[in-house]
């Protein structure tokens, strides 16, 4: 296919997934019943960013103009993508890339997200029926030309270890921090809710830590935060806040509660589910170390990316900061 067919197949992919199709809305009650984490709100939030940040023509062609790749790939090379499972269909992004550059994805779907990738590769294969690049998945990724894959600190070794015979493309664990002054209106202390506890807070982009001004006022925070109230009524979700509760009782911890989510004073960027880390910047001192970017998949606050926008990520917004098209393109 030349590009243009690419983009315009795309589109016409995130019109069916704004469509009440059958099939398309069976798949996504089989990824809720399957995985409780996946609940339909989040899926609709996942599916609505795609579609109205990635498939639009617009954005499509002058995003791959910009690389110069050829309007057909004259040596099309396969290229095998480990999907993550944190959030429904993390690993969107990664297939888009391929796709749009004229190589071969061959997906390995995660355990926890089996079942809407299937009903997108299938109406796009019935798109590109007659072809000789159609997008295939498999249980093992073996033989193919390069990997991108995506996973905890533990498994990009292993992934560094089994693709380090061929070009790849390893990802890390991320999360993301706020930058708080202590004059935050209302509405901006909303948007960071949507900032912490979309998707439970389970992705990279999720703000696992605060950091805010000495003598900092966390009240109007807390209550701000009670926009997402609703999450203690996700049995997982209050499993959590219960058992990480429990252990700051038991560790006589400082802690401070809205009654679903925890805050506890912490330097470190990561936090577990229900609970937000924040710490203190003195007036005039460094609020981001050179050494933690490693760790920061993005920074919120003012002079940063907006309150409420960590999960909007555009199609230049590559995860670990790794340009995937640069990559795709050396091939």
């Amino acid at each position: 296919m030349d590009l243009e067919n690419r983009i315009r197949i795309l589109v016409e992919l995130g019109e069916f997934m704004q469509s009440e199709d059958a099939g398309w809305i069976a798949a996504k009650t089989r990824a809720f019943q399957h995985n409780s984490w996946f609940i339909p709100g989040f899926i609709d939030l996942s599916v609505c960013t795609i579609v109205s940040q990635y498939l639009q023509h617009d954005l499509l062609e002058s995003w791959i103009r910009s690389y110069d790749f050829p309007d057909r790939q004259g040596n099309p090379k396969k290229v095998g993508i480990v999907m993550a499972g944190n959030i429904p269909m993390v690993g969107f992004h990664d297939f888009l890339c391929c796709f749009l550059s004229g190589h071969q994805p061959v997906i390995k779907f995660s355990s926890k997200d089996p079942f809407l990738f299937p009903v997108l590769l299938e109406f796009l294969n019935n798109k590109i029926s007659g072809t000789s690049n159609p997008v295939q998945s498999a249980p093992m990724l073996k033989g193919l030309d390069a990997y991108i894959a995506t996973g905890s600190n533990n498994t990009a070794r292993y992934f560094e270890y089994y693709f380090s015979r061929y070009p790849s493309l390893i990802r890390r664990n991320k999360t993301s921090i706020a930058l708080l002054e202590g004059n935050e209106s209302r509405a901006e202390l909303e948007k960071l809710a949507d900032d912490v506890f979309q998707y439970f807070g389970l992705g990279c982009r999720n703000v696992t830590q605060i950091r805010v001004p000495e003598n900092y006022d966390f009240l109007p925070l807390l209550e701000s935060f009670r926009k997402y109230q609703w999450t203690a009524d996700h049995h997982k979700y209050k499993n959590n806040y219960d058992y990480r509760l429990s252990l700051a009782i038991l560790n006589k911890q400082f802690y401070m509660t809205n009654d679903c989510l925890l805050l506890i004073q912490d330097e470190s960027v990561f936090s577990p589910i229900s609970v937000l880390h924040y710490s203190f910047y003195p007036a005039l001192g460094t609020r981001v170390r050179a050494e933690e970017n490693q760790n920061l998949q993005s920074i919120i606050g003012k002079d940063f990316l907006p309150f409420g926008k960590s999960q909007v990520p555009a199609l230049t917004d590559y995860a670990d900061g790794m340009d995937t098209m640069k990559f795709l393109r050396a091939l």
